[in-house]
Parts: C-alpha cells; sequence; structure tokens
C-alpha cells in the first residue's frame, strides 16, 4: 500500500471527510471539512468519492514525501506547492513520481487548502468518519493533527492518471466575498432594531481567537432588549451566537451542540465554505436574506457541483 511521509506538518494538519452528521442529539459536533466544497472538487480531481478523506491545512502548510507513485490535486486556497521544484497550481491534479517530495508554504489567499490523493487517506473510522475532532481527541489519525514522522496510508487505487482542472467559471462562483448571507436567528426578535440595522450595516474583522469551534467577531456590539435568559438549546452549524459581551460568534464544524446564548443569525449553506476560508483579521458583513432564496442558493450550488462542465479534461 502506498503511503505519504510527514517530514514537517504545517501549524495544523489534519485529516478529515465530510463530517460525521446525526449524532448531535449525544452531543458530537459533525467536525469534517471546514471548507467541505473544497473538499469535494480535490476528491473530483484525483477521481476520488467526494467524501474520501484528505489533509485539510491551515494557514501553514506541511512537507510531504512520497516513496511510490501517487495521484494527488490541492484544493481551496493557495499556499504556494511545490513538488520537488515544480510550482503546483491549485485546482489541477498531478502525477507524483516515486520519491518525490510536495512543500507547501504560508496562504497567500484564504485559510485552509486540501491534499486530496487518489485512494483517499486510509484510516479507521469513527462514528463512520474519518474526520479529526481534536478537542475530544476522537477520529483522524490518532485523533489529533499531523506530526513530523507520521506515517499515512494511501487507500486502494482503481484508475490511472488523467489531466484534470476545475473550470474557472466554478472557481469565480465560489470564491471568497466580504459579504455572508444570512436568514434570522431563532431569537432574532430579541435583539433590538438598532441592534439589528448596526449588526447588518457595520463590518466585523475574525478574532485572533477564532477556530474551528467557532470565530469570535470584533466590531458593533449587539445588545438584547431586556435581560432576559433563555434555556439551553440546540444550536446549528453555522449559528450566529450573542453571549452576554454583545460579540457576535459563529458557530464551526466543531462547535458544541447546544449553547445558551440568543442567535441572531444563521450562515446559509452555501455560504459555509467562506466561512472555512476566513483567516484571523479578515472582515466581512452580513446579508439578510429569506429562507426561500437561501434553498434556492443551496439548490444553484449543488447542480453547479453536480454539472459536466465542473471538471476539465
Amino acid at each position: 500500500m502506498s503511503t505519504i511521509q510527514v517530514q514537517a506538518p504545517g501549524l495544523q494538519t489534519t485529516v478529515q471527510d465530510l463530517g460525521r452528521n446525526g449524532f448531535g442529539p449525544v452531543g458530537v459536533s459533525p467536525s469534517g471539512a471546514a471548507d467541505p466544497i473544497s473538499l469535494r472538487l480535490g476528491n473530483q480531481l484525483v477521481a476520488n468519492a467526494e467524501s474520501a478523506p484528505a489533509l485539510e491545512m491551515m494557514l501553514l502548510g506541511g512537507t510531504f514525501a512520497f516513496p511510490e507513485a501517487a495521484i494527488l490535486a490541492l484544493a481551496g486556497s493557495d499556499f504556494g506547492a511545490m513538488l520537488d521544484d515544480v510550482r503546483l497550481e491549485v485546482g489541477t491534479s498531478v502525477e507524483v513520481r516515486p520519491g518525490q517530495t510536495l512543500r507547501l508554504g504560508s496562504t497567500s489567499s484564504g485559510a485552509r487548502c486540501y491534499l486530496c490523493v487518489h485512494g483517499g487517506i486510509a484510516v479507521k473510522p469513527f462514528l463512520g468518519s474519518a474526520s479529526t475532532h481534536i478537542l475530544s481527541g476522537l477520529g483522524g489519525f490518532a485523533g489529533r493533527a499531523l506530526r513530523k514522522g507520521d506515517v499515512l496510508r494511501i487507500g486502494s487505487t482503481t484508475e490511472s492518471f488523467r489531466k484534470r482542472a476545475i473550470a474557472p467559471h466554478v472557481l469565480e462562483h465560489l470564491s471568497r466575498r466580504e459579504v455572508l448571507r444570512v436568514t434570522p436567528g431563532p431569537q432574532a426578535d430579541w435583539f433590538s432594531e438598532s441592534s439589528l440595522r448596526s449588526f447588518y450595516a457595520c463590518t466585523y474583522r475574525v478574532g485572533e481567537q477564532s477556530n474551528r469551534m467557532g470565530l469570535r467577531l470584533e466590531g458593533a456590539v449587539v445588545t438584547q432588549r431586556g435581560a432576559g435568559q433563555m434555556i439551553t438549546e440546540g444550536v446549528s452549524l453555522g449559528a450566529i451566537q450573542v453571549p452576554a459581551g454583545g460579540s457576535p460568534i459563529i458557530l464551526f464544524v466543531d462547535q458544541q451542540t447546544t449553547g445558551g446564548y440568543p442567535k441572531i443569525a444563521n450562515v446559509i449553506s452555501a455560504d459555509l465554505h467562506r466561512v472555512g476560508q476566513l483567516r484571523p483579521r479578515d472582515e466581512i458583513r452580513f446579508e439578510l436574506v429569506t429562507f426561500d432564496a437561501a434553498r434556492s442558493l443551496f439548490i444553484e450550488q449543488e447542480k453547479l457541483l453536480a454539472s459536466r462542465e465542473l471538471i476539465l479534461e
């Protein structure tokens, strides 16, 4: 079986797939790729199932040696990847010869890059998923981020190399935007009209303490109408909750499954992948859309990802 040898792990490189959905009622968050669209595209480039496990790198990539031949693709943000001394483009598949080394540096665009290999990363599933949940030490490769000296196994390969690339118009459609579209949160009416206007009019900055559990936002303080308290309830991926200090938090893939803070809004499904590409100090705004519009945007995105024009060969 082919392997990948970790010579340098990068800042926080983990094994991720599309997550373990359905376990929220027993307290297990979905985890999975912070930018699932990039993971799906990368897997298509190397002829994998969309949910195949890959390596997610954050802000700073690693160095990986390939003792055997492999087929790989990078998707997501540009980390200045080099295969030996040849520059690799994001969104294109490449054939790796035995003994070659892949080196990635720091990001020049968004927050995360995905290294997908034909056959996927072979790890033991936990609750039906290969995704790493670092806070609980479960899933992925030993339940943790990669370390120097780790050896990853590549799953069984079934196809020979074919050059593939993501169509430019698809990349443009899915590119990062400074505006995240949201629907009203279940407690939106807890907030004053002035706070709601400020929330949608102001620009927020992603805080340094943000992680896969949640993105802390710095900017306009949001206040409630009164001093009421709510009973802890289930929370959804992308919910924007407002704790006592008034600074919003976007709950993300490693989120807690319940919370007792009111939720002013929720990022729509079609924009969740953009949350995964936000870096500390990035600036964003929110745009309110209807539930019908959110559904239409999601359907439109899925049609694009299923179209024949998605991958160029």
